[in-house]
């Protein structure tokens, strides 16, 4: 009922604050038999740690992994997995000015309408710092699901701002700080130099997709595959929006485009995103994200404090100018979870079953 757990087969418990002494999740339910180590964990964690460029925030953590339960011998036991990532470089005291007021965008006016009181420092539980957790979970989940059947995930950034970003190819993504699917970034870093230069934030979207999905997954009606996927992602600091295949582009389209055509060789087209009736059909999973603009800038806006008298506030600290940056990891990490929960569901449910029409690629052509 407090929300800090995801998923059911494969739960996931976060836990910790952004300025705590540590953040961490325990996985329950992850198969036994499983090769794990902090190093198969470790490079999804550098992809979205903070500190890597001058476009996002500099609180410099190295978001080291430790496995601290469920591994023995180098393999997953079956019981709960424990991973801690340790905070070392909070400064709280860039957020003493703001403890009495609210910032704009922020959680603080809910957290404090909730519980009562709230953690300033960094924005406690609503800091994105919350999501390093979760993509440590998702390594795993990416590991089992490879190992399994195949699965691969991989995202990467569509628009910054107002700059959409063309689709150049898979291979620029690791290449520049913005998981940008082009070889040239000078646009948009000279648009990042800018912004911040001008104290403001914007938003972003961020693509994400799943290769070598196994058919059958989901579960109608209301554990729909991409329902679930929708869930997660709005689960996201900062997320705004889902979409799933072509999302709100098929208002304009036409039945008769729409409806991806079957051959005997596969799908025609893939604008259902991988997921018919809430059941995944094989096809690569294909979302999108949107985010909104960091909350937490140096620009001065209208507020109040907590005895509800009109104030301004001003946001000191190191903060992304755009959150989206650093989302793309989360992004998989989520999408890798909410497929690990179905793969266990339908293995579960299902695992007996033979389709009748097994040996036909549900593939994108």
């Amino acid at each position: 009922m407090s929300g800090n757990t995801f998923g059911t087969l494969f739960a996931v418990t976060n836990f910790g604050e952004s300025h705590g002494p540590a953040i961490g999740c325990v996985i329950d339910g992850c198969p036994p038999g499983l090769a794990l180590s902090e190093a198969d964990i470790q490079p999804d964690l550098d992809r979205r740690r903070p500190g890597t460029s001058r476009h996002v925030t500099q609180r410099q953590e190295a978001d080291r992994v430790e496995i601290l339960s469920g591994v023995y011998e180098g393999h997953t036991t079956g019981t709960p997995i424990c991973l801690l990532i340790r905070n070392t470089d909070q400064r709280s005291k860039d957020y003493s000015d703001i403890a009495s007021t609210f910032r704009p965008g922020h959680a603080d006016y809910a957290y404090m309408q909730k519980y009562g009181r709230r953690d300033p420092r960094g924005g406690g539980r609503s800091s994105a710092r919350m999501t390093a957790p979760m993509v440590a979970a998702g390594a795993v989940a990416k590991k089992w699901l490879a190992a399994r059947h195949g699965t691969r995930f991989q995202g990467c950034m569509q628009q910054l701002g107002d700059m959409e970003i063309p689709f150049e190819g898979w291979e620029h993504v690791p290449n520049n700080p913005f998981f940008a699917p082009v070889a040239d970034v000078s646009a948009l870093e000279a648009y990042m130099d800018a912004l911040r230069k001008s104290g403001d934030s914007c938003g972003a979207r961020i693509r994400v997709s799943a290769s070598r999905v196994p058919p059958g997954l989901g579960e109608p009606l209301y554990d729909k595959l991409d329902a679930d996927i929708a869930w997660a992602m709005m689960g996201i600091n900062a997320v705004k929006g889902v979409e799933i295949g072509a999302g709100f582009a098929s208002v304009t389209q036409r039945g008769s485009t729409h409806g991806d055509s079957l051959t005997p060789e596969g799908f025609a087209s893939n604008n259902a995103g991988g997921v018919l009736g809430g059941i995944s059909t094989g096809q690569d999973l294909e979302v999108s994200i949107a985010i909104k603009p960091t909350s937490s800038i140096i620009t001065p806006r209208d507020t109040i404090d907590v005895q509800g008298r009109p104030t301004q506030v001003v946001t000191k600290g190191r903060h992304d100018p755009c959150v989206g940056i650093r989302a793309t990891p989360i992004a998989e990490a989520m999408l890798a979870l909410v497929v690990m929960e179905h793969a266990l569901r339908q293995r579960a449910q299902n695992g007996d079953v033979s389709p009748p029409m097994a040996g036909i690629e549900a593939s994108f052509l």
